[in-house]
């Protein structure tokens, strides 16, 4: 699928929430894609369409954050971007796997021997022209 701005991306993000609501499991989404490719973008327009109304940023520093919607449902996002070796951070992700309903996680090769087999892979390509190519794996 071709986005070609902001926007559309945002939109993409919320529409891929109505699709992921009806599932009853914990949603795992593992993001792919260089910087500034649109990962974050992503996630802010999913987190709206989950009912999540509070700002959306990038965990790059803080590697995870956490947002609560639905009374009882929690979003983690990670970015695994600064870690080549996850240490507590594995631990971490670990229970959010368990208990959050969804989990966002970028960068996520060094945690991948972790992740579910079922998780859903997005790729995000920028191309040339600023527009970006997304790929559901």
């Amino acid at each position: 699928m071709k986005v070609h701005t902001e926007q559309e991306m945002l939109d993409y993000g919320f529409t891929f929430a109505e699709k992921i609501k009806t599932l009853d499991r914990p949603i795992i989404i593992e993001l792919i894609g260089d910087v500034g490719a649109g990962k974050t973008t992503f996630t802010r327009g999913l987190a709206k369409g989950l009912g999540i109304n509070q700002p959306i940023t990038s965990p790059s520093f803080t590697i995870s954050k956490t947002y609560a919607y639905d009374d009882n449902k929690t979003l983690t996002h990670y970015d695994f971007y600064r870690l080549p070796d996850p240490g507590l951070m594995q631990e971490d992700l670990e229970e959010s796997l368990k208990n959050s309903q969804v989990t966002i996680a970028e960068w996520a090769n060094s945690v991948s021997s972790i992740l579910p087999e079922n998780r859903l892979k997005l790729e995000i390509k920028l191309n040339d022209d600023g527009s970006r190519e997304v790929a559901e794996l």
